[in-house]
């Protein structure tokens, strides 16, 4: 398909505005701080935006069309039940993570348990960031832009993104990264919404017509127990688990809370997030799977995005279209490549935070050491980057582009859930359980991968995960109670309580933080009602 000149303006022009934000944005990057927290000064409109917009990725718009393509909407409970989590992270986790003056998710675990235990959480989330996240979005952007132009190889495609996204990052840091992103979740609405007007304008606007000839079960979130793309016990134990980790103890998430001005702000962005993930069920779920009346032979659900935008979107609405796709490139790659060399700045090069009076002391001589220590951390991203395209082209061997992301957090994730929620309010739990959790945990999800490899395990990933999580539970329960080690550990940090519950304010009714949280999820509730 050979693109009209219109259609190759717009995202040029989208381009060109994201390079003048990461300019102007730069000059008020002066140490590490400025770099990884934007000087912790950005509201919430900024903060919530963002979220949805590092979210919504290149693997996203094309893994949810297609999973639903092939299997339904149940791919959606991944996006409804953010809602429920981001309320779980307002409540519990943002007010914890901002009073120990975290600069990352695994320095809480640092002050809470030991600096071996955030470490290794931390090498566990760098790699996930780059290997998963980054390289799962430079894959997929490639694959798209190679539907919609023809003959482009992989490697070159691959190479041009990933550069442009880590031009800007390392420039102007996470004040650059989250400002862009805020423009680029506008794109990606307004993009996404364009699809989805015009995929059931191809049925005349009729719902009737489209989910005609859609097989029974299609539009239903709830799935029988056999069902092999998400079976309802895996959405009982399974996509909670995954969702809980994701969207309050995955850094390049929840850096955007750190970056808050105040703990308001943080809660109000995150409920802003969280009513905003209600939209891809309607913007990219329903036409991924309409889309199997109007192309039933496609060879893969990977397809179906590319192909939508291929045939159903006149000269213009491409162009519209194809920013959108560019903004969840960069929206992701920008916040998972930031927040790796976040980690790796602060919990292996500098982890003076593993005590307040050590990060009082780093704190008063900052800005000599940060203006010295900068340069190594913009490099430290340049790094990451260049790791990250060259995986990107490996992920052609995986099945599927969805099932690579979400099987490779089921194997990583079950143990860090229960070590980070066992360490927010039980004293009880000891580092030398929480080192059992962590590595009993990761080699049963590694041995369940492999015995479903050799067709010796037929559970779900989701049901596997949720096994996993129920032993990690039951281990580091045990571990703790019967340790001999004094739990002086958690003495540390500042854990949660009753007295961080958000209460009513003096702001009025809309910021409210209770009214939000309870409007939220019924609309949550109302919405799973209506497609159970």
């Amino acid at each position: 398909m050979n693109l009209h000149w219109l259609d190759g303006l717009i995202p040029f022009v989208y381009l060109v505005a994201i390079l003048l934000v990461a300019w102007a944005s730069s000059r008020r990057v002066r140490t590490p701080e400025d770099l990884f927290l934007a000087g912790r000064g950005l509201g919430f409109g900024v903060i919530g935006l963002s979220l949805f917009a590092s979210n919504i990725s290149s693997t996203t718009l094309i893994g949810l069309s297609g999973a639903a393509y092939a299997s339904g909407i149940a791919v959606a409970n991944y996006e409804w039940m953010a809602a429920i989590v981001m309320v779980f992270a307002a409540i519990f986790l943002i007010p914890v993570y901002l009073r120990n003056r975290c600069r990352t998710v695994p320095e809480f675990l640092g002050l809470r348990y030991s600096k071996g235990v955030r470490r290794y959480v931390s090498a566990w989330m760098i790699g996930l960031s780059v290997l998963v996240d980054t390289a799962g979005s430079l894959f997929a952007g490639a694959l798209v832009l190679q539907v919609l132009v023809p003959g482009l190889p992989l490697w070159p495609v691959v190479i041009g993104l990933g550069l442009f996204a880590g031009l800007y990052t390392v420039v102007g840091g996470l004040r650059a990264v989250m400002i862009t992103d805020a423009l680029q979740a506008l794109v990606l609405i307004a993009g996404s919404s364009v699809i989805a007007f015009m995929v059931f304008k191809q049925f005349d606007f009729s719902w009737a017509a489209a989910t005609a000839g859609l097989p029974d079960g299609h539009l239903s979130l709830v799935r029988p127990a056999n069902d092999p793309s998400m079976p309802w016990t895996g959405l009982l134990v399974g996509v909670p688990i995954l969702g809980l980790y994701y969207w309050s103890m995955n850094h390049y998430i929840s850096q955007r809370f750190f970056a808050a001005r105040s703990e308001d702000h943080a809660r109000w962005g995150a409920i802003l997030a969280a009513a905003l993930k209600l939209l891809p069920l309607f913007i990219m779920v329903l036409p991924g799977a309409m889309a199997l009346s109007l192309y039933p032979s496609l060879t893969s659900g990977d397809q179906v995005f590319p192909t939508l935008v291929k045939d159903l979107l006149p000269v213009g609405l491409r162009g519209l279209v194809l920013a959108a796709l560019l903004a969840a490139i960069m929206s992701t790659i920008d916040s998972t490549i930031n927040a790796a060399s976040a980690l790796v700045h602060y919990d292996f090069l500098h982890a003076e935070g593993q005590t307040k009076g050590a990060s009082q002391a780093h704190a008063a001589h900052g800005s000599a050491a940060g203006q010295t220590d900068l340069p190594r951390a913009r490099l430290l991203t340049m790094v990451f980057m260049l790791i990250a395209m060259a995986w990107a082209p490996v992920i052609q061997g995986f099945p599927g582009l969805f099932a690579y992301l979400q099987q490779m957090f089921a194997v990583a994730v079950p143990p860090f859930v229960v070590v980070y929620c066992l360490g927010l309010g039980w004293r009880g739990a000891t580092a030398r359980a929480a080192w059992w959790c962590l590595l009993i945990g990761h080699g049963l999800g590694i041995g369940f991968v492999v015995a479903t490899q050799y067709e010796l395990w037929s559970l779900h990933f989701l049901e596997t995960a949720g096994l996993t999580t129920a032993i990690c539970l039951v281990v580091q329960i045990l571990a703790s109670r019967s340790s001999a080690v004094a739990k002086t550990s958690s003495r540390q940090a500042i854990l949660w309580s009753k007295a961080m519950l958000p209460m009513s304010k003096p702001y009025g009714f809309l910021k409210d933080y209770r009214s939000q949280l309870i409007l939220l999820l019924a609309l949550t509730a109302l919405m799973v009602a209506v497609f159970f």
